[in-house]
């Protein structure tokens, strides 16, 4: 389309992005992406400056310089939903002209990178250990969605999921898209190295039970045994896929690293959930600004 309608790009009476409220010249071209909207703060106080500062409902965003890099930082909220809005959101605040509506002649294209908490499925995955996510796997539905999704998504590894788990026909088709392997060779030093499951809930279908028994309430023991070539699903969360697909779809750059406040096999969960995530903040912004 040549132009934008309002009911399709929404915003508000200055210009900006509705949602996530924001404007291409408040975005830098590293993009951090968290889930808690208080971990932004504990983020951009590492900064030597913070240049810019908004928020609007759980999207909080800062803006401002770490290492000598401009890195902006914004949180999502929990889910693929969430996912759904800042990804597009983002996406159309630095490549569509709002005052026109319409798509810039030249694409820009943002490093995304999330950093959030996980439980691991692998025994071997330590608590407080970092696991990054080389494929993220969506157990969401969200980009079945989107037209020619299948583009970007990796078949032989659903398939062969589908296959292993007997994925049950009344759930969503599990597509499974790879993330940037230009920011995996940032992050792959000291980290685990595996796909990431991502669920659109957190009790049924991630199998726990309380008082509503999950539909597959093994999933947990398929996904751990899931094996394919030199691949295995590692952890789970609930944003990677989401994030993975409508970022290649958009052509952006994503990765997502975890640390791991569980281990769902051992039964173990970390003694320090503040310092776990310290920890991956300040070594993912080295990472980054390498």
């Amino acid at each position: 389309m040549s132009q934008f309608p309002e009911t399709e790009l929404i915003l508000t009476k200055e210009k900006r992005v509705y949602h996530i409220n924001l404007r291409a010249e408040d975005i830098a071209d590293d993009v951090i992406v968290v889930g808690d909207q208080h971990r932004v703060a504990q983020i951009s106080r590492l900064f030597s400056n913070i240049e810019f500062k908004t928020e609007h409902r759980e999207f909080v965003t800062h803006t401002g310089m770490f290492n000598g890099k401009r890195i902006t930082v914004l949180s999502t909220g929990i889910g693929p939903d969430n996912i759904d809005i800042v990804l597009n959101e983002l996406d159309a605040a630095v490549n569509i002209n709002l005052e026109t509506r319409e798509l810039n002649p030249v694409h820009r294209s943002l490093n995304i990178v999330r950093l959030g908490t996980s439980g691991a499925l692998q025994a071997d995955i330590p608590v407080n250990g970092i696991v990054v996510s080389s494929h993220g796997l969506g157990l969401d539905g969200l980009l079945n969605f989107y037209d020619n999704w299948e583009r970007v998504g990796e078949k032989p590894i659903s398939e062969a999921f589908i296959q292993h788990t007997g994925w049950l026909p009344n759930l969503p088709y599990p597509y499974c898209v790879k993330a940037s392997d230009e920011l995996i060779s940032k992050f792959r030093e000291g980290t685990h190295i595996g796909i990431t499951a991502t669920a659109p809930g957190f009790y049924g279908p991630q199998g726990r039970q309380i008082r509503l028994k999950a539909a597959m309430p093994n999933l947990n023991e398929m996904l751990t045994a899931f094996r394919l070539g030199e691949h295995r699903i590692t952890n789970f969360e609930m944003e990677t896929s989401a994030l993975y697909g409508l970022g290649k779809l958009l052509d952006h750059r994503c990765l997502t690293a975890c640390v791991i406040i569980a281990n769902r096999v051992r039964k173990e969960f970390t003694a320090d959930y503040a310092r776990s995530v310290e920890i991956l903040i300040e070594e993912s912004l080295q990472r980054l600004t390498a």
